[in-house]
């Protein structure tokens, strides 16, 4: 998959090796995955600047990250999911960074596969790819509950923003500047990626799901139970049909 990554720097304009790119990691308790998280992203792109988000974690995340050499920004307690990406889309934007890469500490998701996340942005065919769980051989197994959230979830967005999407829980993804801008201005906070993804379309920008394999979850477990995947079915569709009648503002030209 490197060598696929290398053909992605010979393609489209501008070329990603000319392109300033970062890996936002969020990672709440995962000492014992994070190192092998970013050595991974190095081996398949050197040209990432890799920021780990540390989100309020009471192992030594932060400091074994910081040892490896990247960036960290240490959020003082536990904001969740929603604003530790957040936090790095900020720094991204605040950077100057035109293209992101969102990857899970705990080591669910392959760097391997940030090739075919970042090529549809290159080709200038889309301002967030997202990599879907659901593709032939993919063989993802969860929860039957879990399932049944998913695939109510991708019903209800693919209608509000009018075109199919299968994976809407999937942190994996990838944003070009506008999107980078966007998030760092609007992310949800809770459970964020299915809202997410309505915010994007409502602002006019292009998502597209490109298929990827991810791994099973080593260390650590799930902090959603089956009572919370109730819980959080209920509280994002209470959040969708909200998003119905919200009004957004934010500003995503060139400054």
């Amino acid at each position: 998959m490197a060598e696929a990554v290398q053909q992605v720097v010979t393609r489209g304009e501008p070329a990603l090796a000319r392109c300033r790119r970062i890996a936002i990691v969020p990672a709440f308790n995962e000492e014992r995955t994070i190192v092998r998280v970013i050595d991974e992203i190095r081996a398949v792109d050197p040209g990432f600047e890799i920021v780990v988000v540390d989100d309020g974690s009471s192992d030594r995340t932060a400091l074994v990250a910081e040892r490896a050499g990247v960036h960290v920004l240490r959020l003082p307690f536990n904001l969740g999911i929603g604003g530790a990406v957040q936090t790095g889309y900020q720094y991204a934007r605040d950077n100057g960074f035109e293209l992101a890469v969102q990857v899970d500490g705990d080591g669910q998701h392959d760097p391997r596969e940030i090739a075919a996340l970042v090529e549809p942005i290159m080709a200038g065919t889309a301002d967030m790819v997202v990599g879907t769980r659901f593709a032939t051989g993919g063989g993802y197994r969860g929860t039957h509950l879990r399932r049944v959230g998913i695939h109510v979830f991708a019903g209800l967005v693919s209608l509000m923003v009018r075109q199919r999407v299968t994976d809407t829980t999937s942190g994996f993804r990838a944003v070009n500047r506008k999107g980078i801008r966007l998030f760092a201005a609007e992310y949800p906070s809770d459970y964020p990626e299915v809202e997410a993804t309505v915010v994007l379309s409502r602002h006019g920008l292009q998502m597209v799901e490109v298929p990827v394999v991810m791994r099973i979850r080593e260390t650590g477990s799930s902090s959603i139970t089956a009572l919370r995947s109730v819980y959080y079915m209920v509280k994002v569709l209470l959040a969708l049909f909200i998003g119905l009648f919200r009004r957004y503002s934010t500003e995503l030209e060139e400054p």
